[in-house]
Parts: structure tokens; sequence; C-alpha cells
């Protein structure tokens, strides 16, 4: 009997560890890392990057020329809150994060001019999460190093060749771990024919010169017109009609502000494709698409706003299309065009292009929301991510706002109320205009200002939270 109940504890024991629960919990993939700040200082003739993180992930280094960028992906890594870019310094004009469609989140810091770039992966110490120093040196040519200190962790696993300097390819990606990725091998693939990559977000325009002050051009979009009403509320008021009135205060708004210039995509009852919507964006060679809603459900009693940017299968999408389309495609803003390039560069470029746009348009939606807060219920407290059609122009950040619930009865009584429409529209602005004050786009009057004040707005880099 103690033979028979033994052999039975042994198979209980063997099926438990072969079942698909235990093998889940033993090879499941770790927790993502996350990002918890990031902090730029100079220091005599370099410059300092400190990315402060929960854990040491899989990471990739890699550079860009024409213009100077350094690009760091984090494999299986999330943002800690909401990024905020910190204040330029040194070699370093702007950084923006981005979250990739395969959990990898990238940095890209883009630099004033071609520098030597040495990055270390540090241990956890004294109380600190693994660092990643990145020191920025100059150079006459873009270079980059990368070295993994420490013990065990995932940072080792790509770390075979990061005490090497690859050969670099004229202006191509120096690119510093897994040289045979598909970013390398773009790179690589156009020695001869180099692009010109303007993937920031805000990305200078094409009609744009440096020193020229130009306004930031903000497109808003009324939803929906024509033989479109939209939605309708139970008192008959349409979607299509009060959007049109916040939009067109929202533009007076706009117009009001010095440096700043606003783009009606319709002004009047009329219908346009969603397409023709994102076209007349590009026309008037946007930094900003906001398209303005009003939402309905089927429960009267949900009421409040909500925010929304471009999710990732919508990217995802998008740059199919995109990239299928290539020959017949409008540039990218900055005049980068996709049709002379190998598939290879054409999907980092893009890449690179929707993964600042991205960043940027999460970064404005978050402070629009936070002023429609100021405004009245905020249904939906988190910036949410659709696959929208209007939110797909890949260089132009772009947001959608459900201003209310047109199905709820005081909504609907609250839209239809002109000073309503006002408030809305100068919560919108609230929210558009503090991130533009953060992270002015080249050329513009307020990045003139800003350079004339010394960068004093926006020094601290917000560590999560609202």
């Amino acid at each position: 009997m103690k033979a028979k109940q033994f052999f039975c504890c042994v198979l209980a024991l063997a099926w438990a560890l072969h079942t698909p629960w235990a093998q889940g919990r033993a090879g499941s993939r770790p927790a993502a890392a996350e990002l918890r700040a990031l902090q730029l200082s100079e220091q005599g003739e370099q410059t300092r990057i400190v990315v402060e993180l929960s854990r040491a992930p899989d990471w990739k280094l890699f550079t860009l020329n024409r213009p100077e960028r350094v690009v760091i992906d984090l494999r299986h890594t999330r943002s800690g809150g909401r990024f905020r870019a910190p204040a330029p310094a040194g070699r370093v004009s702007n950084v923006r994060a981005g979250p990739q469609t395969n959990g990898t989140l990238r940095l890209v810091i883009d630099l004033t001019e071609r520098s030597k770039v040495q990055a270390n992966l540090l241990p956890a110490a004294g109380g600190q999460g693994p660092r990643l120093l990145v020191i920025v040196r100059g150079s006459g040519s873009a270079t980059a190093t990368a070295t993994a200190n420490g013990s065990g962790g995932t940072g080792g696993k790509t770390s075979a060749r990061r005490g090497e300097t690859p050969a670099r390819a004229p202006a191509a990606a120096t690119v510093t771990a897994a040289p045979s990725t598909p970013l390398a091998a773009a790179a690589a693939q156009e020695s001869a024919a180099p692009a010109t990559v303007t993937a920031s977000a805000p990305v200078r325009a094409a009609h744009a010169p440096a020193d020229a002050g130009r306004p930031i051009i903000i497109a808003v979009d009324a939803g929906h017109g024509g033989q479109d009403p939209g939605a309708s509320g139970r008192g008959g008021t349409r979607e299509k009609d009060v959007v049109l009135g916040i939009a067109k205060a929202l533009a007076a708004r706009i117009n009001r502000e010095p440096g700043m210039q606003a783009v009606l995509t319709r002004d009047g009852d009329y219908f346009l494709t969603l397409r023709q919507r994102i076209g007349k964006a590009r026309s008037a060679k946007a930094d900003m698409f906001v398209s303005v809603h009003a939402d309905s459900v089927r429960n009267p009693a949900v009421s409040g706003a909500s925010v929304y940017v471009l999710s990732d299968k919508g990217a995802t999408s998008e740059q199919a299309r995109w990239l299928a389309e290539r020959e017949n495609a409008a540039d990218l803003k900055g005049g980068v065009s996709l049709d002379d390039k190998s598939a290879a560069l054409a999907t980092v470029l893009l890449d690179l292009s929707q993964t600042a746009s991205l960043s940027a348009s999460l970064q404005a939606a978050d402070r629009v929301l936070d002023s429609l807060d100021g405004v009245g219920q905020v249904r939906k407290p988190q910036v949410q991510q659709a696959a929208f059609v209007v939110l797909k122009s890949p260089d132009i950040p772009s947001m959608l706002v459900e201003t209310a619930y047109i199905s709820n009865p005081a909504d609907e009584k609250k839209l239809r109320q002109p000073e309503h429409q006002q408030l809305l529209a100068q919560a919108i602005f609230s929210g558009v205009h503090a991130y533009f004050r953060q992270n002015p786009p080249d050329g513009t009057q307020y990045a003139r200002n800003r350079e004339r004040s010394g960068g004093g707005e926006g020094q601290a880099l917000a560590r999560g939270g609202r």
C-alpha cells in the first residue's frame, strides 16, 4: 500500500511539473522593465544622459546621421507614468520616447552635431535601480560604443559586441549591438544614397527655415458633416453641428495666440472623407492634428470627456499602407521621400517618424485631458488608444477629443450652449499650448523665444503620475 501511495505521489508531481500552468510559470516572460526617469547634464566637453530603470532590460544603441541622433531600444520596457522630455543640455537638443509594436520602448536623442557616443549599463546599487549611462562627446564623425557592466541580468544578452566600434557606412547608422538587425542592414544598404531623416516630433517642416520664426500650425477637424450627421441626442442635437461650433471656437482661440495658427478641415456643413481630413492637415504642413467629436452610447447615464491617440495596431496597418503605396505617397514632413529607398530603409524611416509622432501625441493628449478635467467630468482618466483613421498620419502628432456624450441629456444640453463650447475649446487649447511651450517645433517663433530665454521652461523631467 505504501509503495502504491508513493508511486501515485510521483505521478502527481510529474503531471504538475508538465502542466501548461507549470510550464508557463517556469518559462513565462519576465515582467516589463520600467523607465523611471531620464536626466541630462553638461559636464565640461561631454553631455551625460542617465536613463533610470526598474531593472536591466535587453537594449540596443545605434546612431543615425543627417540629422544626428542616438537611438536606444529597450526591450520589454514601458514608460513609468507619462514621459516628459528634459530641457536641452550640451550636445542634446531634444529627447523623445515612444512605444514600439513589439513591446520595445524607443528613446530618440537629437544631437546638435556629430559626436562620439559611449553607453554603459550600470548595475543597481545604493538603493537605485540599474542605470544606462550615455556619454556624448565632440567628434568629427558619429560613432558609438556600448558596454554592459555588472553581473547577469537580461542586459548581458546582447553585449557580445558592445565593446567594439563597428565600421560605419558613410552617412548611415552605426550599430553597436546585433549589427545584423533590420535597422543596421537598412542603413548599410543606403550608404550610397543617404536619407535626410527628420523623425523628430515636433519636426521642422519644409516651409520652415531655422530662422523664420513661423507659427505653429494646428489642424482643427470638426467630425462628420454634410450627409453624415454623426451621433444625435434625445433632444435632436446633431454631433456635426456642435463639434463645428467647438472647432471654430478652438480655431479662433488658437489664432488669437501669437505664434500659433489654426487651419479648419471644414468650416461649414459639408462632407469630407477621413483621408481628405488627413490630406488637408498634410497640405497645411500642420504640426498637430486635433479632431473634435461628441460621443454616444445607449446608456444615457454615461457622461464625460475622453481623448484618444493612435493604437499600435493602427500604426502597424498604416505603416503597411504607406510602404505598399510609397511611390504615390506624399513625402514625410521635412521632405523625406520613401519612393527611392529600399524596403528596409523605408521601413526604418517610417518607423522612426511614427515613433516620434505617437510619443508627441501621447504627451499632448495627456495635457488636453488634464485641461478637460477642469471643465467637467472626464469619462476616462487615461489617454485611450484606438485605430481611428483620422489619427493615422505617420508624421503629424494627432488626437481625437470626445468632448462629451451627446447621448447624455445633461451633456447634450451643455453642448448646445455657445458658452460651454467656448469652455471646451479653451480647455483643448490650453493642453495643446502647454505641450508646444515645452516642445516647440524647430523654426517656429516658440522655438526662437525659448532659445532667447535660455530654455528655462520645462526644466524638470516628470517621474510619473499626472
